[in-house]
């Protein structure tokens, strides 16, 4: 099955509108942890992902303490090379060994950025990691410059094709940008949490930087099955119990927003979850969305928001329906898109 892609920016590589997100697939017992996950049930999910047309997989070597790239990498072995996805991870978040619930820490220097790509290149089986992002900012004082020019040393070195950044701001883009192009940046954006449109998403448009959004449907929230029940049901170790957004008053609002799309899936025949994922495709700049499943039924939920084009009146009532749930914080307004280079896979 074929899907369009889009050019990421001027990276050169060419990636769907959707990729499959593998946060989950890390299962559960550490920090940010969804809960547990069964090894085979993630492994025939990403199959279905690639047999509907899903050309990229984004990981990262956090995920599970590694365990999310030892699941995405038994995958690529079991496939041809011809029929093997891009794959996308990050470095930056080091965690406890000896306690697997400690927070991660956010460590970007040269160091601990060279031996973690190796660590994923091993876990992966791969002799070069498609993209490779710095998943947070630094906490432990190393200047930017020093990390992003290991980054670049992993390209020259031909263990990267691409490199790109998570949940950087815009200082911090500006003063990576000077050393050596941004290929990307991987911001959360969701019809509730839309505070990248304010900055980010103009700064990555006016900088040729492709832009890959995580939490599209606000890791389940906007989900058509989503409900205060569930939120309260959560396992103890998945890491939205600890979050205002599954909490009231948040939670109602969120709510709210999400039954206001009913109408507007009904009239495109679509999944509630297509609907949020395709305003956040929407907007200008942004190239792609990580989409997360744990099941094939879920990809089946939301792989039409690859396909899917919003009208005007369909964003102008989304926006109404923003206002009116007060849900979320961030701009309500998309502007005028710029275009895509757009092609056929």
């Amino acid at each position: 099955m074929g899907l369009p892609t889009r050019a990421l920016g001027n990276s050169g590589l060419h990636i769907t509108p959707v990729g499959f997100g593998s946060w989950a697939v890390g299962g559960g017992g550490w920090w940010f942890g969804w809960g547990p996950q069964d090894d085979a049930a993630s492994l025939a999910t990403m199959r279905h992902a690639l047999e509907l047309g899903i050309n990229w997989i984004d990981t990262a070597a956090v995920y599970g303490l590694g365990h999310s790239e030892e699941v995405v990498g038994r995958l690529l072995r079991e496939l041809p090379p011809a029929q093997r996805p891009l794959i996308f991870t990050k470095c930056g978040l080091v965690w406890d060994e000896t306690d697997r619930m400690a927070v991660p820490r956010r460590v970007l220097t040269p160091e601990s950025i060279r031996r973690e790509c190796e660590a994923s290149l091993r876990r992966l089986g791969v002799e070069r990691i498609d993209l490779y992002q710095c998943h947070w900012p630094d906490e432990t004082g190393t200047a930017i410059e020093d990390s992003w020019a290991v980054m670049v040393r992993l390209v020259e070195e031909g263990k990267v094709r691409a490199v790109g950044v998570s949940n950087f701001d815009v200082a911090l883009l500006d003063r990576s940008e000077a050393i050596r192009h941004v290929d990307s940046l991987q911001p959360p954006f969701s019809l509730i949490n839309r505070t990248a449109a304010k900055r980010e998403l103009p700064w990555c448009a006016t900088h040729d930087t492709g832009v890959i959004v995580y939490s599209p449907m606000h890791s389940g929230l906007l989900t058509d099955s989503f409900t205060a029940e569930r939120a309260s049901s959560l396992a103890e170790d998945d890491w939205r119990r600890r979050s205002p957004d599954f909490q009231p008053p948040q939670l109602g609002r969120n709510l709210r927003l999400r039954d206001a799309l009913r109408p507007i899936a009904a009239r495109h025949v679509t999944s509630v979850s297509s609907i949020a994922i395709a305003w956040t495709l929407a907007w200008p700049g942004v190239t792609g969305a990580i989409v997360g499943a744990r099941t094939p039924q879920q990809v089946d939920g939301w792989i039409g928001a690859a396909s899917i084009t919003l009208t005007p009146p369909d964003l102008q009532e989304i926006a109404s329906a923003i206002r009116r749930t007060r849900a979320g914080a961030g701009p309500v307004e998309r502007s005028k898109p710029r275009g895509l280079r757009q092609t056929t896979a």
